[in-house]
């Protein structure tokens, strides 16, 4: 069923969206380093690789500078049009074909680099592979402010290592152990206020039957 979803929502959302799809892609391929898209290799459902799609918002070397694969707040890698892309999340979008062709599904647990995927430990990988890697998921709710957490960090990587990936697959095997179409409706929801209302409290509270959330929260 969730499947089934995935290829309405994703079809529908790529026909609805095309005036703002076409519009950046001309924007991006005559502005910046002219890139339109970014390809990077994600970890997907039963732990295949699979190429995740976004708007090109960075310097092309992006990831063999600075923090590589970590982006933090006010990186100087991001160029002018990416930064007004990554607030409003514009650049997420092309990930729709993901969903359609079926690399991905809308909800789930977001899709990480190999890399990063490599120090959850051996039962979270097994856990996580289990389902497709989402859009959007609890993860990415409840860490939207990610960058903001790694600002004036001196070692921005060692801290997402060691402070918010442990977090974040407790939240996604949580996800993973209770997943259902209600879950799926509410993360949606929840994502869409989120990014109308970014400065919102509704999902600690909409999630707070989680274990450890407090914990994770006071990050």
């Amino acid at each position: 069923m969730q499947r089934i979803l995935d290829l309405i929502f994703s079809g529908l959302g790529i026909a609805a969206l095309s005036p703002i799809l076409l519009p950046v892609a001309l924007v991006l391929r005559f502005t910046g380093e002219k890139e339109i898209f970014y390809f990077q290799p994600r970890v997907g459902f039963n732990g295949k690789i699979f190429s995740l799609l976004k708007f090109a918002t960075m310097m092309k070397n992006s990831p063999t500078i600075g923090t590589g694969e970590i982006t933090i707040k006010n990186d100087p890698r991001v160029l002018p049009f990416g930064r007004v892309l990554r607030k409003s999340k514009i650049n997420e979008l092309p990930q729709l074909w993901n969903i359609l062709v079926g690399d991905m599904s809308l909800v789930g647990p977001r899709p990480m680099v190999p890399n990063t995927f490599a120090n959850y430990p051996d039962h979270a990988q097994d856990i996580l592979n289990r389902v497709k890697p989402g859009l959007t998921g609890i993860g990415s709710i409840i860490f939207r402010d990610e960058e903001k957490l790694l600002d004036g960090k001196d070692d921005a990587s060692n801290f997402y290592r060691e402070n918010i990936s442990p977090h974040k697959a407790e939240l996604e095997i949580w996800f993973v152990n209770n997943n259902s179409l209600w879950l799926y409706f509410k993360i949606i929801f929840i994502t869409a206020w989120v990014v109308i209302f970014p400065g919102s409290k509704m999902p600690h509270y909409s999630f707070k039957g989680i274990p450890n959330l407090p914990d994770i929260l006071k990050i």
